[in-house]
């Protein structure tokens, strides 16, 4: 595993539709690694891989164990995901992206989605996400069609550099205790 260097907004390749994987094959495998070493070194939730100059469609997320949720400790790569259903219901979170320092915003997103895709081994997969996951997974495929939080966001605000998911789950881990009151 090594780490990738993460481009940012001024990275033309961000706006780019990234481009399908054919088969997973060893590199597809390594790039899988390495994003998740590179998403974890830099205290992320998930990333794309055009986040790392690899316009290809791959995502990785974890949601952290420590957070309380009911997706808590869920680790997951995709390939080739997309989201096969919506739920109309939305609702508005904070967001922040590795790609985008300094910076978080409010965002409206389904509370509800389906995605399927291709994981590591190369089987189908299909999951739906609620809440914080969907959140996340919404964020990361919007990567993969050249989109960014701040595209659609209501209202962005600075924050400290490398705050930006610390910012966002404090508000996650908030909004998750109100719904369990």
């Amino acid at each position: 595993m090594a780490l990738r260097q993460i481009v940012f907004t001024d990275n033309p390749i961000l706006r780019e539709k990234s481009h399908r994987v054919p088969k997973i094959a060893p590199d597809i495998k390594r790039l899988i690694d390495d994003m998740f070493e590179t998403m974890r070194e830099n205290s992320g939730v998930g990333l794309a891989a055009v986040q790392v100059a690899v316009p290809l469609r791959v995502i990785v997320v974890e949601i952290p164990e420590e957070l309380e949720d009911p997706d808590a400790g869920t680790s997951l790569a995709l390939v080739n995901p997309e989201i096969a259903r919506a739920s109309a219901e939305m609702e508005d979170g904070v967001e922040g992206c590795l790609s985008v320092p300094g910076w978080v915003g409010t965002v409206e997103r389904h509370q509800t989605i389906t995605v399927k895709g291709i994981d590591q081994r190369g089987k189908k997969v299909r999951l739906r996400a609620s809440h914080y996951l969907a959140r996340v997974l919404q964020h990361e495929i919007d990567h993969l069609n050249g989109v960014l939080f701040i595209d659609k966001a209501s209202e962005i605000w600075p924050v400290e550099e490398g705050e930006e998911e610390t910012a966002e789950l404090e508000y996650t881990a908030g909004e998750i205790s109100g719904l369990l009151e």
